[in-house]
């Protein structure tokens, strides 16, 4: 078993919570009462060393590293079937932010092994977040470890580090000019991050949040076990207790050319520009097919 086993996992007691945002993107509205029970959350995402040596005993192949089945994608270009993932591309100077096609590349060769594509490694970066993980290959991580993936409502609660209702992990007041609170984007983005920005960065780098949890905002998304469904707010006489996400057939984006289902991720990354995304709030949440790994997505497992 890697790194993260169930002894080390950080107990939360659980309780009820303000979830979700009305003071920010729509997908986060309404805000509204949850409570979760108590459960127990990895203090940081798995990292290179832990997925390593979880492929080690198990000779587990990410879905990156599988050649696609052309049935599953009718029409499309038989060089985008190949093994591969997509890559964060720095641009070279600014661009019109309406069009994230001009800042991700899909990269034959990408995988967990090799981040950046062919040529590439994690030799230098064990103790950074496993990425280019689809939702099965957390999951199968997940269930080796005798663990499980947490919710979207557990996610977010533990996200809060006990503050109710705040805008950010650690309180209400965006990051000062000469704090260092968060992975997100720093400088001008997608083209130009200040020194210590821009790529994922070792876990536990930054602060720890209110319950020792780490990189809660930032660094990479990660994986929740709730297929994505706008949130419901619940019956107005009844605080709604451990809610889950909708079903899959519901989670498909209908106006997709592929009818890939989507889970929830949370948390945001390196990538969440205040410009752009910020997305790096407890509140904040995207769909993420499960079928695809990216460069910023990750997982942390819990019980």
């Amino acid at each position: 078993m890697g790194a993260a086993s169930l002894s080390e996992l950080t107990a939360i007691a659980g309780g009820e919570f303000v979830m979700g945002s009305d003071a920010h993107y729509s997908e986060e509205a309404p805000a509204h009462r949850v409570c979760v029970e108590g459960f127990s959350i990895a203090p940081t995402t798995v990292t290179n060393r832990e997925f390593a040596a979880f492929v080690r005993a198990t000779r587990y192949r990410t879905v990156a590293e599988r050649a696609l089945d052309p049935a599953d994608f009718p029409g499309a270009p038989a060089e985008n079937l190949v093994p591969g993932s997509m890559v964060f591309t720095g641009t070279p100077g600014p661009v019109d932010l309406r069009h994230l096609s001009q800042w991700w590349a899909w990269t034959p060769g990408a995988n967990w092994r090799r981040p950046f594509g062919p040529g590439t490694s994690i030799g230098d970066r064990p103790d950074h977040p496993v990425v280019h993980v689809a939702y099965e290959d957390a999951e199968a991580y997940a269930e080796w470890a005798g663990a499980r993936l947490p919710t979207e409502a557990e996610w977010e609660f533990a996200s809060r580090g006990g503050h109710e209702g705040t805008r950010f992990t650690w309180g209400d007041e965006p990051e000062a000019q000469d704090e260092r609170l968060a992975n997100y984007w720093h400088g001008e983005f997608p083209w130009r991050a200040r020194r210590g920005y821009g790529s994922t960065t070792p876990v536990g780098s930054f602060p720890a949040n209110g319950y020792g949890l780490f990189d809660m905002a930032g660094n990479v998304w990660e994986w929740t076990s709730d297929w994505y469904s706008d949130h419901d707010a619940g019956d107005s006489c009844c605080v709604p207790s451990n809610p889950r996400g909708g079903d899959r057939d519901g989670s498909v984006d209908a106006a997709q050319p592929f009818s890939v289902p989507r889970r929830v991720v949370k948390g945001g990354s390196f990538l969440c520009a205040d410009s752009y995304c910020q997305r790096y709030r407890p509140a904040a949440r995207r769909a993420q097919m499960i079928d695809t790994g990216m460069s910023h997505i990750g997982f942390r497992i819990a019980r």
